[in-house]
């Protein structure tokens, strides 16, 4: 899911230039041509070596994914691995655009509401077998089968009928799936979905097969054996906690365009830990540094790159424990927080300061979302001290007098341990409080998160496609990535108009009241809308991180 001094301007024209990193050369011969002969075969016999460099590309992207299985991942780290082991009907060109991918055409019919896919001849798994149409609608069903538990069953609900087999409400024989062939199928949806291309290039709709599933239901996704995948890659090690590697998937429909022969993923889940490994040559590119190391790096680093990220990090509180299920709590919590002083000084990243869900970037409906939403009470450039005091007071805890001592959880991480420790203090300061924090691995952290054994939890999301409601469907009554315990039939009833309208104006107008909702009630405290430091050796050519933060090495290779 690249190391000089870069203004955030000059970053934010690169990053629109398809963020494709194209590292200088650093061998550079500068002296005159020789005629010797026996200095010309040397000369040659360099030429070769240097085409003889090894293709192997090492990335470091932190903590171990929960799983690899298609349609149960939902995390970072699981969703980078999956965008370079497997591929859906489409995929995404380095803008984010659908191209074809399993599928080398597909038919769409006048109003929008029928997709009809043909796959390619040579689609193949990494054992050799055919992707067949059979293999995606398996793997569909299986999502929306509430037994999978799958977070993402949600995406799938612009499926005609697919909300109503979730809920036991309709067949599989009700469903907008038929498979008309091996190499062909055809997707009737409840409505026009203008973003839906996009949706049939996300992960929990890549292809699973049914073989590889049912022989070992819990376990097929966590092992190398048994990761049948369809992808440029495939996974031949998985050292937990430690590394997984990558190879070349042989029976890959354009696998002479992959060029690597190996791509190791580190999992150092310390910042410090892996910039020290990058910085000794150990490592070709890390996903993020620490952020007292960004001036430095900045100035030193010929490689590092601050980009632009379309990504959310917010807190979300536990509405259903006492106090955070009262309202005015949470909003003196938020409104106590200095955010610009986060992000300036603590951050330093040319993050910005968040007061909404939906971060700036998304333009849709020729407005950008953010710019023309609101701020919901929050004072991006400070705290609001005196009114988050007040509202405290009103909640029954006058100067934090009787105020119960929280904990705010968050994943293993330096960067999220110093912020952490800052919202402590600030809150010690403003409000009287005393706050507890805790840290525990990725996995843990969210199993936490999912089962509600928590009070104040730190979480992120980042665009799975281009639109608003990729951040405003989060929050949906029945969302698997709603943490928060908190719930709306209003909210449930504008998420649902919006992803049946065509008319843009009125998909916004329905997206805007929903968003105002969840931040009135402040069911979650955003915090700041993300950018994306990465270190990249300039060795490493044809280097891709789209618009939605997601690496993709289809394409690199190593030139030293």
């Amino acid at each position: 899911m690249m190391k000089k001094v870069l203004s955030i301007l000059l970053v934010l024209v690169l990053a629109v230039s398809l963020f494709t990193g194209c590292g200088q050369n650093t061998a550079n011969d500068t002296e005159e041509p020789n005629t010797n002969n026996e200095e010309e075969k040397d000369n040659i016999g360099a030429e070769e070596e240097k085409e003889e460099v090894p293709q192997v590309f090492t990335y470091n992207m932190g903590a171990d994914p929960e799983t690899l299985d298609p349609n149960r991942a939902s995390e970072n780290v699981g969703l980078t691995v999956l965008g370079n082991t497997f591929e859906g009907l489409v995929r995404l060109d380095d803008n984010s655009k659908a191209e074809p991918g399993m599928a080398e055409k597909w038919d769409i019919n006048e109003d929008a509401t029928e997709f009809t896919f043909y796959l390619r001849d040579d689609a193949k798994w990494s054992d050799g077998k055919p992707v067949t149409a059979h293999d995606f609608k398996y793997s569909w069903v299986r999502a929306l089968k509430p037994e999978t538990a799958s977070d993402y069953a949600y995406q799938l609900y612009y499926i005609k009928n697919a909300e109503k087999f979730f809920n036991g409400e309709a067949t599989e024989e009700d469903l907008g799936i038929e498979v008309i062939d091996d190499k062909t199928i055809k997707v009737n949806l409840e409505g026009p979905t203008g973003w839906m291309e996009q949706i049939f290039a996300f992960q929990t709709l890549f292809p699973v097969r049914k073989d590889i599933v049912e022989a070992d239901p819990e376990g097929w996704a966590l092992k190398p054996e048994t990761l049948i995948s369809n992808g440029p890659f495939k996974i031949v090690e998985w050292s937990h906690n430690e590394m997984i590697k990558m190879v070349p998937n042989e029976h890959y429909w354009n696998r002479e365009a992959v060029k690597l022969d190996e791509f190791n993923m580190t999992l150092i889940n310390e910042n410090s830990t892996a910039l020290a490994a990058y910085e000794s040559g150990q490592l070709d590119a890390i996903d993020d540094v620490p952020r007292s190391e960004i001036p430095r790096l900045q100035s030193e680093e010929e490689g590092f790159m601050i980009l632009p990220d379309i990504s959310t990090f917010y807190f979300t509180f536990n509405n259903e424990v006492e106090p955070l299920n009262d309202e005015k709590v949470r909003k003196a919590l938020s409104y106590s927080i200095d955010r610009r002083a986060i992000v300036d000084t603590v951050l330093q990243g040319g993050e910005t300061p968040a007061t909404g869900i939906v971060p700036y970037g998304i333009n849709y409906g020729g407005e950008d979302f953010r710019e023309v939403g609101g701020n919901y009470g929050i004072d991006p450039e400070g705290a609001k001290v005196e009114e988050a005091r007040k509202l405290l007071e009103e909640a029954g805890y006058p100067n934090g007098e009787g105020f119960p001592t929280l904990t705010i959880s968050y994943n293993t991480d330096e960067n999220n341990k110093k912020l952490a420790e800052t919202i402590q203090e600030m809150w010690n300061k403003n409000l009287n409080i005393s706050v507890e924090l805790s840290n525990q691995e990725w996995k843990v952290h969210l199993i936490k998160l999912e089962s509600y054994d928590y009070e104040i939890g730190r979480i992120s999301w980042g665009a799975d496609y281009v639109h608003p409601m990729t951040f405003i469907d989060l929050f949906l009554s029945d969302s698997g990535n709603n943490y928060t315990g908190w719930g709306s039939e209003e909210y449930d009833n504008l998420v649902r108009l919006a992803k049946s309208e065509t008319d843009s104006k009125k998909v916004n107008e329905y997206m805007h009241k929903a968003e105002d909702i969840l931040m009135e009630r402040m069911a979650i405290m955003p915090i700041y809308y993300r950018t994306n430091p990465e270190a990249i050796k300039p060795y490493v050519k044809d280097w891709v991180i789209n618009p939605l933060g997601n690496l993709f090495a289809d394409k690199i290779y190593i030139e030293k």
